[in-house]
């Protein structure tokens, strides 16, 4: 049988930068193909020219006659005019896709909660994400091309998306960081790397292990790849491999690399060297009472963190992930009850905000400007070697700070925030706008580093990788330890009557739909007077920052126009946390 598409000689170039050099692959019906490779190495040009949004500049491309492509962009083609019914429905009747369980639950999953005769103008990010993958997915397509589908879906929407693109028999093409959800659907995975396409069978599980046994027989020499491959290929031996079928080709050389390999944490040894920088006392919450507007995110909730204790939270959008690590952190008090923290505590709190940056930085002076030499169980690690490892080489090294993209000021962003050396880490989705190479290098990290981790995070391999414990914010008003993870959790919000259930879009005059709507018409009126407050205030952090200026050597003046500033900060900082949690609403 012919394929659905083929590429013959393939090659790509923008300015002096070849990102396809010579690639020929083809794609067969029912194929479903991972695509995985490091920020900017070509992946999404990849996916354009096979689609022919952007023309090759050698070689050939074919496709079968007539045939039918969706493609999901990492933006969307949304029309604004139209309503949220008309945008992902079209023509079709409630009592059409109702009827039909396949088409019910892709609206009812993926449009949980959006009211279908809203305006798409004035969508949420996340919102709009959803629409676009649910108008792509209702259509009736031979291949479907997926960029970056899992963005803005929780833990129980990307489980149904892999369940559902498992079930349909079209062909299936997928960029994703994901690995959890590339082992779940993918048959083949492609890497691309040095304008190359390299071909493996299997989905990520299968990707590592083949590739280590291509190193071996390259006698590959970099010892630092090779160093990580082994520790990701003894966790995958462990744990994630359970879940997928064995691959086809001979593992048993590559197998041979890690036999030796223990596992990748030494939980008791971290945990003692954490309990030496801790003390027993890191985190009691105790009896804590929290509420956003008018949602009961906590009611008389205690929870302690031990020092070495590695946690993870989950829990659907909105649900107060982010305010649990605000409230943790301190910048966010609980309406009752108290959380304190121990007094050897050195806290940093990654947020899912970029930091603001001095744009004229360049990045090597801007983090040997914090510490020259981080220390971890293994031993020094300089402020250059760290850099190398998060991607920062060359002429990185000496990048302007403006000139980063998002997936680098990500990574700057968390760098730095390692490079403090806490005892205590809290992370708010730190997989966002990474790769999976610069994923693998922080779960090494994480490896080596003894401290307190709590982490919020959608990435469900991540969460195994780096984690000891599970617990989940449920609705009600409880933190709950889940001792079978992520897999207990997707069980138990299944098993939840739909009282606790997040609203499903059945149809615009339900009651339900109503509530949904009402809620998020009041956290659009919220964000838009926040977005007010935020103008407002920064306007005056200017303002005084100019007046200290002006004020020369005048140095009351000085004392006088900084204390304001501190409260104009402090408020600054309320209302970025306020705006979050009500966008994470939105999300």
């Amino acid at each position: 049988m012919s394929n659905l598409l083929n590429l013959e000689g393939v090659s790509k170039s923008y300015g002096v930068r070849p990102l396809l050099t010579e690639v020929s692959l083809g794609i067969g019906a029912g194929d479903r193909i991972g695509i995985v490779g490091r920020n900017g190495d070509g992946k999404t040009t990849l996916l354009e020219v096979m689609t022919g949004l952007e023309e090759a500049d050698t070689g050939r491309v074919s496709r079968s006659r007539g045939l039918l492509v969706g493609y999901l962009h990492q933006g969307d083609e949304l029309d604004d005019t139209h309503s949220v019914r008309e945008a992902v429905l079209g023509g079709l009747q409630d009592h059409e896709w109702a009827a039909d369980a396949t088409l019910r639950g892709i609206v009812t999953e993926l449009l949980a909660g959006v009211e279908l005769d809203r305006s798409v103008h004035g969508l949420s990010g996340g919102e709009r994400r959803r629409c676009a993958l649910a108008a792509l997915l209702l259509g009736d397509h031979e291949l479907i091309v997926l960029d970056e589908p899992t963005n803005h879906l929780d833990v129980e929407a990307v489980a149904w998306l892999a369940d559902h693109l498992k079930r349909r028999t079209s062909a299936l093409v997928v960029v994703t960081h994901d690995r959890w959800f590339l082992d779940e659907v993918c048959q083949f995975t492609w890497e691309v790397h040095d304008g190359q396409v390299d071909v493996y069978e299997g989905g990520y599980a299968a990707f590592v292990l083949a590739k280590a046994e291509r190193s071996r027989q390259a006698d590959a020499t970099e010892t630092r790849r090779q160093n990580l491959a082994r520790k990701e290929l003894a966790w995958l031996r462990r744990g994630a491999p359970a879940r997928t079928a064995k691959p086809k080709f001979r593992i048993d050389a590559a197998n041979r690399l890690i036999e030796d390999v223990p596992a990748p944490r030494d939980r008791l040894e971290l945990q003692r060297f954490a309990t030496q920088r801790l003390g027993k006392d890191v985190i009691d919450m105790e009896h804590a009472d929290l509420q956003r507007g008018e949602r009961r995110l906590l009611t008389d909730a205690t929870w302690r963190l031990g020092p070495g204790d590695r946690v993870g939270i989950v829990g659907v959008n909105g649900a107060g992930k982010t305010s649990v690590l605000s409230l943790l952190s301190g910048a966010l008090q609980p309406n009752a009850g108290r959380v304190k923290l121990g007094k050897t505590v050195a806290l940093q709190h990654l947020t899912q905000a970029l930091d603001d940056v001095d744009p004229t930085g360049r990045v090597l002076p801007t983090v040997e400007a914090i510490r020259r030499v981080t220390v971890t169980k293994d031993g020094e690690i300089t402020a250059t070697s760290m850099l190398e490892r998060f991607g920062f080489t060359g002429d990185k090294l000496t990048a302007r700070l403006g000139d980063l993209s998002g997936g680098e000021r990500r990574r700057f962003q968390l760098l730095k925030l390692l490079l403090t050396e806490p005892n205590v880490l809290l992370l708010d989705e730190p997989t966002n706008d990474l790769d999976i190479e610069t994923l693998t290098v922080l779960e090494d990290f994480l490896d080596g580093w003894p401290g307190t981790l709590v982490v919020v995070s959608h990435d469900r391999y991540f969460l195994e990788r780096v984690t000891d414990s599970v617990w989940a914010l449920l609705g009600d008003g409880t933190l709950s330890m889940l001792p079978r993870g992520v897999d207990e959790y997707l069980e138990r919000r299944a098993a939840q009557p739909a009282a606790v259930t997040p609203t499903a879009t059945t149809a615009p005059t339900s009651s339900k739909a109503k509530a949904g709507s009402a809620e998020e018409r009041a956290a659009r009126k919220a964000v838009a007077r926040l977005d007010k407050q935020l103008q407002r205030l920064m306007a005056r952090e200017e303002e005084l920052n100019a007046a200290v200026l002006a004020a020369g050597t005048d140095y009351e003046r000085i004392a006088t126009i900084s204390a304001e500033l501190q409260t104009v900060l402090a408020e600054k900082d309320a209302v970025e946390l306020e705006w979050l949690e009500v966008a994470e609403v939105l999300e």
